[in-house]
């Protein structure tokens, strides 16, 4: 039988440093991505569009949103080719710098009242270049992250990628914290809400002192010294894994749980025009604590994944977080809090994350290492771009003032996590695959009982400290 040296790229796996630098970017790059979105929710539709009807102008804010996902199959295009053919490292750094620029640049817009359809002209004309950047950093830090990690240990190293989304998220929610509860409702309409966009100017310090310090995988710089990088990698992708690239579409509409927690969610709750009256320093407390808990969640379910697969978590997480989804628009309906924390915390913290942990390692094993991040990149962004129209289209079907509103937003997004659970379970299991056979529909996996003895022994390495830096 082969060794897993005939089939693991040789040269030093950075596997902690690594996974360090794809956490830390992920956190800092989706806080930024992430304050736009609480914004969008709780205060742009009152200063950068115009006054009147209050349907009008949450269906508009929440397009806004969606925006930023318009301009992520463009971004995975131009960015995955560029982490295909200039390597993992590169490509996280731009973008780094785009998204930390842009969101800087909200910051400092000029409301509605001051320059009129300028103000949301601008805003978009950001969020669109936010979508550019984002859609390289998850699918360049996964494969950076997956390309350093020892074999049998993918999911779980991999799965630190979206627990730094997550802790993005929650540092996104929790600058805007202190500002709803403390300042004047005056005050933080005219000038508080620009300081969490400030502040990301951190973000292209710290990242840029981060990233610099990580060294180019070994498979991706087997790959480059043999000479088999694509002069077009995304053609290339989808004449070879289009099957596997539909089916990360599919599945990538599993972004309908956030949008349903953190956007539609905290709309009906504390938007006048549907009458609920959730403070708004109250309500995003529900994410915070949410995402908190999904923290903790994300590395066992990512070690889970390499015990028994990819596939079963990917399922039960969608179809589960799907049906809680009814649960917890019902507690906002009655305007019970502490029962809406209890069903977030089940959905989004606990039940969802049984696709969010895993898709991390899941996709990028789908491809392989000469393709990995073009394909990952545009499939993955394609799916949430479907997923972008999900805010304003929940604000038309469901607006102020219309009855059934839990069962209407529930039933579309059972509906939808069932097709991206179909997905997960035609798709073949990767976890058993050694890194150089990825991609390849004909690759045999390791015999299970061989797996966990290499698995076993990479545990041991790591608890004595000799794991590869």
């Amino acid at each position: 039988m082969a060794s897993s040296h005939d089939h693991e790229p040789a040269g030093r796996h950075q596997t902690r440093k690594a996974t360090a630098s794809g956490w830390i970017g992920s956190a800092l790059e989706y806080y930024d991505f992430f304050i736009y979105a609480t914004a969008a929710s709780l205060i742009f539709p009152q200063i950068f569009l115009p006054k009147g009807d209050p349907k009008t102008a949450i269906v508009a804010s929440l397009a806004t949103y969606g925006a930023g996902y318009v301009a992520r199959p463009i971004g995975a295009f131009f960015l995955g080719h560029w982490g295909d053919t200039h390597g993992r490292k590169s490509v996280l750094v731009i973008c780094m710098f785009l998204m930390g620029f842009s969101t800087v640049a909200v910051g400092l817009l000029p409301t509605y009242d001051q320059v009129g359809l300028l103000a949301p002209a601008l805003l978009v004309l950001l969020r669109l270049i936010q979508g550019f950047a984002v859609a390289g950093e998850i699918s360049g830090a996964s494969s950076m992250i997956l390309e350093h990690a020892p074999f049998g240990r993918r999911g779980y190293f991999a799965s630190f990628t979206l627990q730094g989304v997550q802790a993005g998220q929650i540092l996104a929610a929790a600058v805007f914290l202190p500002l709803a509860h403390y300042m004047p409702t005056e005050a933080f309409s005219s000038w508080g809400w620009r300081i969490p966009f400030l502040l990301s100017f951190i973000v292209i310090v710290a990242g840029w002192i981060i990233r610099r310090e990580v060294d180019e995988t070994p498979a991706f710089a087997e790959v480059s010294e043999a000479g088999k990088m694509p002069r077009a990698p995304m053609v290339q992708a989808i004449a070879e894994s289009w099957r596997d690239m539909l089916r990360v579409i599919c599945m990538a509409l599993m972004n309908v749980i956030p949008v349903v927690t953190s956007i539609f969610g905290a709309a009906y709750a504390v938007q006048p025009g549907y009458g609920i009256g959730f403070s708004k320093d109250v309500y995003l407390w529900i994410p915070v604590l949410g995402n908190i808990l999904a923290v903790l969640v994300i590395p066992l379910v990512g070690s889970l994944s390499d015990r028994i697969g990819r596939r079963p978590p990917i399922i039960v997480g969608a179809l589960s977080s799907g049906l809680l989804s009814f649960g917890y628009l019902y507690a906002i309906s009655i305007h019970n809090v502490p029962l809406a924390v209890v069903m977030s915390l089940l959905m989004w913290g606990v039940v969802y994350q049984g696709y969010n942990a895993v898709f991390p390692s899941f996709y990028p094993e789908l491809y392989p290492t000469r393709t990995r991040v073009s394909a990952m990149a545009i499939s993955l962004n394609l799916g949430t771009l479907v997923t972008a129209v999900l805010p304003a289209l929940f604000a038309t079907v469901a607006p102020p003032g219309s009855t059934n509103i839990p069962v209407v937003i529930g039933s579309i997004t059972l509906a939808v996590t069932a097709v991206a659970a179909a997905a997960a379970w035609s798709s073949r299991e990767t976890y058993r695959i050694y890194m150089n056979d990825l991609g390849n529909a004909n690759a045999v996996p390791v015999e299970a009982g061989e797996y966990q003895r290499h698995r076993k022994q990479t545990l041991r390495q790591t608890r004595l400290g000799q794991a590869a830096m």
